[in-house]
């Protein structure tokens, strides 16, 4: 027998394959018939694990591990199929629905934007091009911001979310939580920070930096071999301003080119992160929910029940659906040890049936789920 017969032999097997795999399908709809009628819930763990057992025993011990492991797919897309019989919409799948319907179609080019820090801040970076002309206030922190929002006095905020070199910004994701904001748009913004000073100021001149966290971590490498103080502050753009209005000459900060020219300082030193891929992704977040035309892109959180494989259910889920999982974070809940929250995002268009249908169930099978914005990044 050589390679071509054995390669007709296997086109035979997966013919078989196939058949019965469809027929298994059509019976699963039927089960799922059944469990409306009767109430039942889609998952029987034990049923599974029963089942699992016993398809390792007729496998042996050799291919166990592999049937198992085809077995749990194959229950995956037997309970996508099922979902969709039981669950063909939400409450959560309708207000995103109406939301589309609801939202202009076109962005708006001009809005009342708040910002964290001052004049010449990333997040004005970001602002800037996200809208065509934002009228932009400045507040003291993120959740100053938050709160211009919800009060109505800007229509839109903007927040870092997370940097490629340092992470995300929890903070960040807590108000989120917090305010139950919708996110409607998202940039990236390249983050190249200089080391400010007051003109004449050498570069041995310097015994103090100053900037935000984030940045200081970003330029860690640098700022070690300066040897110098290094203090944190709530934004690289006051940083520079405070460089600016001081009285001491000793002192330098880390932020953007642009606060260089905005406050008369000079660049002793340019692009001092310790690497040059550092970007810093920046959300457009909204009271109402608005979703625009082009979103391919979405945010959730789920909780899930605290027993073992809750979350690969969820995430089995994205997996029998064909849906992209582009980013995993973990936050603990308030008040509740050893337990998390985790949000997602996911790289599907808003208006795909396996969307709706991952949305729709996640609402059923999550002990909380909240959906918190499809929408579009721009480059």
């Amino acid at each position: 027998m050589d390679l071509n017969d054995l390669r007709t032999e296997i086109d035979e097997i997966d013919r078989q394959i196939v058949d019965l795999f469809c027929k298994r399908m059509e019976v699963s709809v039927k089960v799922s018939q059944y469990k409306i009628e009767n109430g039942l819930p889609v998952l029987d763990a034990n049923r599974e694990r029963k089942k699992l057992a016993k398809i390792s025993e007729m496998a042996g011990e050799d291919m166990a591990s592999y049937a198992r492991t085809l077995y749990n797919t194959i229950f995956d897309m037997s309970r996508a199929e099922q979902e969709k019989y039981m669950h063909p919409t939400s409450p959560t799948a309708e207000k995103i629905k109406r939301a589309i319907d609801s939202t202009p179609k076109m962005f708006p080019e001009y809005a009342t934007v708040a910002c964290q820090g001052v004049e010449g801040a990333y997040s004005q970076i970001a602002a800037e091009k996200l809208f065509k002309v934002p009228d932009i206030e400045y507040y003291p922190d993120f959740q100053a911001v938050f709160k211009a929002v919800k009060d109505g006095r800007c229509q839109y905020g903007v927040l870092p979310l997370e940097n490629s070199t340092a992470g995300s910004v929890n903070l960040v994701y807590d108000l989120m939580m917090e305010y139950n904001f919708s996110v409607v748009r998202s940039t990236r913004v390249h983050i190249d920070h200089q080391l400010l000073a007051k003109k004449g100021t050498r570069l041995e001149d310097i015994k103090e930096v100053f900037s935000h966290p984030q940045a200081i971590s970003q330029s860690a490498d640098f700022l070690r071999s300066l040897g110098v103080k290094v203090t944190p502050c709530q934004n690289t753009a006051a940083a520079a301003k405070m460089v600016a209005e001081s009285e001491r000459d000793d002192i330098a900060a880390l932020s953007s080119r642009s606060c260089a020219s905005l406050y008369g300082l000079e660049v002793p030193r340019a692009s001092v992160q310790d690497k040059g891929n550092n970007h810093t992704r920046f959300i457009c977040i909204s009271k109402k929910r608005e979703i625009y035309p082009g979103a391919d892109k979405t945010s959730i959180m789920v909780v899930t029940p605290h027993r073992p494989g809750a979350l690969f259910r969820v995430m089995s889920r994205f997996n029998a659906l064909g849906i992209n999982l582009a980013k995993l974070e973990s936050r603990p809940i308030p008040d509740r040890d050893f337990e998390f929250m985790f949000y997602f995002d996911l790289e599907t268009s808003v208006y795909s049936p396996e969307f709706i249908q991952l949305i729709s169930e996640l609402d059923f099978m999550c002990e909380d789920f909240r959906y918190l914005g499809s929408y579009s990044e721009v480059i």
